[in-house]
């Protein structure tokens, strides 16, 4: 028997984190094979920003239920990029609205059709093995 089944929950996060970084280094090569620079750990910030700009960095950390810091040093590395842009939110200067700048628009635009590959490509992998289509629903539950 294989170490990390022997140890049936006792290695589950661990599992699930390196399943976690091998799938993200994959989605990067795609990335990389397209010629994109984009980096898969991007994702959510992008695809929010996809669906609606501008949106307050609060609400993006609380959509993404990560802490309003991580969502800072996010943005700032996108910045600094070019990728992103912030302004004051007008009803509370506090706040800062995130937006696409010019070059983001133009690497989403890039990115979409990876993602519809991706999404594609999962669909179909999942298609082919029952279990597979309880993983999302398994991970939700627990």
């Amino acid at each position: 028997m294989s170490f990390y089944p022997s140890l049936g929950y006792l290695i589950f996060g661990s599992r699930l984190r390196r399943l976690s970084e091998y799938f993200l280094m994959e989605v990067n090569k795609v990335y990389e094979q397209a010629g994109i620079p984009f980096d898969a750990s991007w994702f959510p910030v992008f695809y929010l920003l996809s669906e609606q700009q501008p949106m307050p960095m609060i609400d993006i950390a609380g959509q993404l239920e990560i802490s309003h810091s991580a969502v800072s040093q996010m943005v700032t590395s996108l910045k600094k990029k070019g990728l992103l842009k912030t302004t004051p939110c007008k009803e509370d200067g506090r706040r800062q609205l995130v937006a696409f700048s010019r070059k983001g628009e133009e690497l989403l635009q890039q990115i979409q059709p990876v993602w519809e590959a991706i999404t594609g490509a999962m669909n179909a992998l999942v298609m082919e093995n029952k279990q597979s289509r309880q993983v999302l629903a398994a991970i939700a539950q627990i």
